[in-house]
């Protein structure tokens, strides 16, 4: 299956990451994937964006379609064609959108789940929530900030910002396979965001994170971003 490229405007996007020890997120990742370290921690998070006229490419503004969405992601490497690949991998997505959930895995890529949003944003301060079609939850709350959290394992907002450019190809589960995308960004810029509080049944889950081993490190904000997304390459087969 190919995805067709699809174009729009990234409203907002939050990038709230954590640290987990390598061995513990190898459990949750699947063949061929294995995690992308750094300083000796995994790095998985949660991805809150809001995209607007999302179309196919080709076809005008005012077709394209607007909605929430979350995504929890684990960043990743590969081998693929005698080279190492890096992105990340995207177990699930969740949508405000029917139409999204609906057409997972055929015309966006893995399945969506459908889910209700509750987002108040006001002069830099956010909050974004959701609930899902099966009872999976997320909560963060936060303000804009000037610097990068202190305590994050990322030395600075630019080697922060590095690391997350980089993951630029998601791979979800669809059936047997992953349906690949790469995100491609016209405007490729983060701001550090101040979190206050944060909330995710998906990391909280001890049958696959044992208690307290996901660590909040930063969050990062990016606005009004051109980009469009297209078919990374094959989809890769199970394992």
């Amino acid at each position: 299956m190919k995805i067709p490229t699809i174009k729009g405007i990234i409203e907002r996007r939050v990038l709230v990451n954590f640290t987990v020890e390598p061995e513990i997120i190898q459990r949750v990742i699947p063949q061929p994937f294995r995690a992308k370290v750094y300083k000796g921690k995994a790095i998985v998070g949660i991805c809150l964006i809001r995209l607007k006229h999302i179309r196919p490419k080709g076809f005008p503004k005012f077709i394209g379609i607007s909605s929430e969405n979350g995504a929890h992601r684990i960043a990743v490497e590969w081998a693929e064609n005698n080279e190492i690949e890096q992105g990340v991998f995207i177990p699930r997505r969740d949508t405000s959108s029917l139409l999204n959930s609906l057409a997972g895995g055929r015309i966006f890529p893995g399945r969506h789940y459908h889910a209700k949003f509750d987002v108040k944003e006001d002069k830099g301060n956010y909050h974004i929530a959701f609930s899902s079609s099966d009872g999976t939850t997320v909560s963060i709350d936060g303000y804009k900030t000037d610097t990068l959290n202190p305590n994050s394992i990322f030395e600075n907002l630019e080697n922060a910002s590095g690391f997350f450019e980089g993951g630029g190809i998601g791979y979800s589960p669809n059936g047997d396979k992953y349906d690949g995308l790469q995100l491609k960004t016209y405007n490729w810029k983060v701001e550090p965001l101040n979190i206050t509080s944060v909330q995710s049944s998906f990391f909280e889950n001890e049958s696959n994170f044992p208690k307290g081993s996901v660590t909040f490190d930063n969050a990062l904000l990016m606005t009004n971003i051109k980009h469009r997304k297209a078919t990374a390459c094959n989809c890769l087969v199970l394992k």
